[in-house]
């Protein structure tokens, strides 16, 4: 079942590439059915599974991916390669790009 859909109407430009808003399909972690999330290239980038969740103005793009428990805040941007995962939290202006990875209980 999938947790969250892309907003077509709610779109950033970033770097060439269309970027939609995500908006919860039901509850998980701390998110509530109908909070609005950051923004997602493609559902490729975001899992629907646990409770991987991307906030505020993040933007993840290109083949990045966000999965586990990970959370994404702030202004950050995940692109690239990256994935962010487990238990990691990524927050402000942060930039996680090219092959990094951010896992565990990194913060």
């Amino acid at each position: 079942m999938k947790k969250y859909e892309l907003l077509k109407d709610d779109t950033k430009n970033t770097l060439g590439r269309t970027l939609y808003r995500i908006k919860a399909l039901r509850n998980f972690g701390d998110v509530t059915k109908g909070d609005l999330g950051g923004y997602i290239e493609s559902e490729n980038n975001l899992s629907h599974y646990d409770k991987a969740w991307v906030y505020d103005n993040v933007r993840v793009f290109g083949n990045a991916n966000v999965f586990g428990n990970a959370n994404v805040f702030g202004n950050a941007r995940v692109f690239g390669n990256a994935k962010v995962f487990g238990n990691a939290k990524v927050f402000g202006n942060a930039s996680v790009s090219g092959d990094a990875e951010v896992y565990g209980n990194a913060n």
